[in-house]
Order: structure tokens, then C-alpha cells, then sequence
């Protein structure tokens, strides 16, 4: 079957051909009211016996642009679920774009990409775009990645540690050794208690948030308590562990975090 580029291609080539027999048509209706204005019977008698032409011209071109879509409803909902994601990676990598696929979801860092077959969709970083046409698409990618995706990683920061210190209590806090490690799971599992959060800030936007800080955020929180890492070092399940995918494509996965309190 033919892919979405190909049938939207097709489907601009078709609009665009019955824009321009519209075009004709109106050129020629301006120049049988022009020779109708001026009196010339000649010229209006020519530009009418092009009117039928240029009608018929253009019936047949709208009919094309009206019919050009290859896709039923159902064909829709179930290539985006089985074939548009390797078409947009495809899309992608012709652009010196590279799009990684973990658990369902399209990571282009510090993209996040969801498909949303039902809707004819995509969500990019917590936004439905109706615009799904898979060399557009692949060209937003390309442009977020330069832009400020709104992360603000202090704030991510002090979200942790406010959590952190209500497992921990404050005084672990203060010891040398600072707090123990708390795994990230239940820090997020507290995050997310308020109904319906949990479905707009999932595990993988967790994950991200997480890389970015850990990856170029700050280190210390404004009361002086300095953030640490701990991987999985493959001792832990899955659903233990929050990752996401460096530019590179390596995935770098969290297992726990631990404030230590150096001073202001």
C-alpha cells in the first residue's frame, strides 16, 4: 500500500492542479466581463466558447483532488498503528534525523513522540499535532531540537528534593553520609497521585526530565542539598528502572536518587 508521504504528495499535486483550472477559469470569466465592459463582441465571443472548456477542465481536476486520498478511515487508524512509524523514521533519517523507538513511544532528544492512531494524530512532548505528514514532521523535529522545550530543570530539582526529604525526614538530610538512596519509583509514584497526572506525565517524560537534569542541569538545590544518580547496574526489573535515549542512542537508565546536604 502505498505510504502517507506518497498519498499526501499525491493529494498537494491534485489540489494544486485544480487551483490552477480555477485559476483558468476565473482568467477567463475576468476577460469575457473585460470585453463586455469595453464592447469588443469579438473578444467576448471568444473568451465565451472558452468558459465551457475551462469549466469542464476544472470539474475534472477537482473530481481527481476529491478522489485522490488512497486510505479508508479504517486503512488510516491501522497504518499509523503498523506502518507510519517506520516510514517516519525513514523520513527522518533522509534529514540527518535520528528517532529511536522505546516501548511503543519515539524518542528524538529531547523529543518525546506518541502516536495517536485513534485520533489521526501525534503527540510531541505532552502536545496533540494534527500534522502528521511524515517529512513535515520529521522537519519540526529537526527545529525542537534547538529550541527550549519549557524544561525547567531547577524546578525538577526542588520537586525531587521536596519528595525526597518527606521519605527521608530532614535530619538524614543533615548527616555526612546525607540520606539513603530512594528509588525513583516511589518518587514518582508520588508525583503522580493526583488522579489523571499519571496519564499526562508518564514514566518515559519522568525519564526524560530526569537525563536533562542529570545531564546539564543543576546539582544543588537552593538550601545546598546536592542530587545523585544510581543506575540499575542490571540488578533490578524493569519497572524498577526510568531511562531515556542520548543523542547517541544509548540508553541511560535511573534506578534511585540521594540528596546530601553541603551547605549554602
Amino acid at each position: 500500500m502505498t505510504g502517507f508521504e506518497q498519498a499526501f504528495d499525491d493529494a498537494e499535486q491534485a489540489a494544486e492542479a485544480a487551483r490552477r483550472a480555477a485559476a483558468r477559469l476565473v482568467s477567463t470569466a475576468n476577460a469575457v466581463k473585460k470585453a463586455a465592459q469595453t464592447g469588443n463582441i469579438a473578444a467576448m465571443r471568444r473568451e465565451q466558447g472558452k468558459l465551457g472548456e475551462a469549466l469542464d477542465a476544472l470539474r475534472e481536476e477537482v473530481g481527481r483532488a476529491a478522489a485522490c486520498w488512497p486510505f479508508s478511515e479504517a486503512e488510516e487508524a491501522g497504518y499509523l498503528k503498523e506502518g507510519y512509524g517506520p516510514e517516519l523514521l525513514e523520513a527522518a533519517a533522509g534529514k540527518g534525523l535520528s528517532i529511536y523507538e522505546r516501548d511503543g513511544q519515539l524518542i528524538s532528544p529531547p523529543s518525546i513522540l506518541r502516536i495517536l492512531p485513534d485520533s489521526r494524530s501525534v503527540q510531541l512532548d505532552r502536545k496533540r499535532i494534527p500534522t502528521i505528514r511524515p517529512s513535515w514532521l520529521a522537519d519540526l523535529l529537526l527545529r525542537n531540537r534547538g529550541k527550549s522545550s519549557g524544561f525547567t530543570p531547577q524546578r525538577f530539582l526542588e520537586a525531587l528534593y521536596s519528595v525526597y526529604a518527606d521519605i527521608t525526614g530532614p535530619s538524614a538530610l543533615l548527616s555526612k553520609q546525607g540520606g539513603g538512596v530512594v528509588p525513583l519509583a516511589r518518587i514518582y509514584r508520588l508525583m503522580t497521585a493526583l488522579p489523571g497526572v499519571g496519564r499526562d506525565y508518564d514514566r518515559m517524560d519522568f525519564g526524560r526530565d530526569l537525563y536533562m537534569l542529570d545531564s546539564g542541569g543543576p546539582r544543588r538545590t537552593r538550601k545546598g542539598a546536592e542530587v545523585s544518580f544510581s543506575s540499575s547496574g542490571g540488578k533490578y526489573r524493569p519497572r524498577d528502572l526510568f531511562y531515556f535515549v542520548d543523542p547517541a542512542g544509548v540508553s541511560i537508565d535511573y534506578y534511585g536518587i540521594r540528596f546530601r546536604d553541603v551547605g549554602e
